[in-house]
């Protein structure tokens, strides 16, 4: 599950031995009005096919994964750039929450691909635009905002027993600094998903094996 305003080519350079791995992609959807992010999980659910799978999601994609593993059964959850629990948000996101400032947020325009980087990403990009807006196909506003509403009121206390997390030390929008048990990436961004790709295709197989 790709991170918010992300579509799965975010995974384009990820490549799991076909051997022993079959890979699904999911696609993020515009939310019905009122829609919880439980809600959304459940119909996310509908789409998987596969019995007892492994899910991996980056970002709000990893809190989405884990409210699905509350759903159906799964072998394993893997969060990447992500957290585990509301007491892993960073303190300027739980000040969003008690104060709405994030509301006041500018997400109409989210069709300045610049703006929605910094976002989703947490970066300010100016080099390789072309490649963000590739990345980052989801403008919807209203979706925008309701992903920006559930992650800053998300609110799982305990992690769930079979997350294995992998965090990189230079994540900008979840600090590690609040994070604990986790798979350190060295040098690792909240992209390292995209620019970080062999060091997954290395490690991921073991990871989701053991």
């Amino acid at each position: 599950m790709p991170g918010m305003a992300a579509n799965p080519s975010i995974f384009e350079n990820i490549k799991l031995p076909d051997e022993q791995f079959v890979t699904h992609t999911l696609e993020w959807f515009v939310p019905e009005k009122g829609m919880s992010l439980k809600d959304y999980a459940e119909k996310m659910c509908t789409l998987i096919k596969e019995p007892d799978p492994v899910l991996l999601g980056v970002s709000f994609g990893g809190m989405l994964v884990q409210e699905m593993a509350k759903i159906i059964p799964v072998q394993k959850i893997l969060v990447v750039s992500s957290v585990k629990s509301k007491h892993e948000l960073p303190k300027r996101m739980l000040f969003a929450k008690y104060t709405k400032v994030h509301k006041l947020l500018p997400t109409g325009l989210v069709n300045n691909v610049e703006l929605l980087a910094k976002y989703a990403f947490g970066e300010t990009v100016t080099k390789r635009l072309h490649l963000y807006e590739k990345y980052l196909s989801i403008r919807e506003k209203y979706y925008i905002d309701w992903s920006i509403d559930q992650i800053v009121n998300w609110d799982q206390e305990v992690p769930p027993n079979n997350v294995v997390h992998i965090q990189g030390e230079k994540d900008a929008v979840f600090p590690m600094t609040n994070i604990k048990d986790c798979i350190s990436v060295k040098n690792g961004t909240h992209t390292m998903i995209i620019h970080r790709a062999k060091w997954f295709n290395e490690h991921l197989p073991t990871i989701i094996l053991k």
